[in-house]
């Protein structure tokens, strides 16, 4: 896959397809490719920065594990996902782990070419701005379903978000390719309680489990079961 091609899937992407011309030119020119396997950390936490990363194919769980062992998954990263970028303002070590789900290929813009071209043009660091207050704009409504929603509407809305791949492409994608384990654990759930609920949305016709995977089969019911 060359920089054409690699430029015809990431403009599927909301943020990258707004980018100014020459912005995309820089990073696609600065980018190298990267190949993980299955279960391989790309950066763990404490881990020095390392450039911004553009998801090819494949996911990456971003995740947390503290002293006694114990996961927080925060995030599942699909095509055409772009992360990394907070590292790139402060700085600082990164603040979570990042490992494949399975065969994952990303694009890596090196963080000192990078900003070396923020340093020439620094118009661009609005752009990355926007990358990064989408995201946390996300992670608000992250925590407030946690706190006001009932389980099965938190667990509609996160299918949500990740077949429009957080906002970020259209059309939405009809498969989930998460194991329920890693489902359980970014909406803070049991395996066993996201298995029931998962089966529900199954009888009702809404989706269709398979292995590792889910599969959305009507999307308009899934938003309504969303905003129950």
């Amino acid at each position: 896959m060359d920089a054409a091609q690699w430029h015809s899937q990431l403009a599927t992407g909301q943020w990258f397809s707004h980018l100014p011309a020459p912005f995309q030119t820089s990073l696609l020119a600065h980018a190298r490719l990267r190949q993980l396997t299955t279960g391989q950390y790309l950066f763990k936490r404490g881990d020095p920065p390392c450039g911004l990363y553009a998801v090819l194919d494949g996911s990456l769980r971003i995740s947390a594990v503290n002293e006694h062992g114990k996961e927080a998954v925060l995030s599942l990263v699909e095509p055409p996902f772009w992360f990394g970028e907070i590292c790139l303002f402060d700085g600082l070590p990164r603040t979570h782990d990042a490992c494949a789900v399975g065969p994952c290929t990303l694009l890596q813009v090196p963080q000192q070419a990078l900003l070396k071209d923020l340093d020439e043009n620094p118009r661009y660091w609005r752009d990355l701005a926007l990358l990064m207050s989408q995201k946390l704009r996300l992670s608000f409504i992250g925590l407030e379903q946690l706190r006001l929603m009932p389980a099965s509407v938190r667990l509609a809305h996160r299918l949500l978000m990740i077949i429009d791949g957080h906002g970020d492409i259209e059309p939405s994608r009809r498969i989930v390719q998460l194991p329920q384990e890693d489902l359980a654990a970014l909406l803070s759930l049991s395996r066993q309680t996201t298995n029931a609920l998962l089966k529900d949305l199954q009888a009702q016709g809404i989706v269709r489990l398979g292995y590792g995977e889910i599969e959305i089969l009507d999307a308009g019911r899934l938003r309504e079961a969303a905003h129950t």
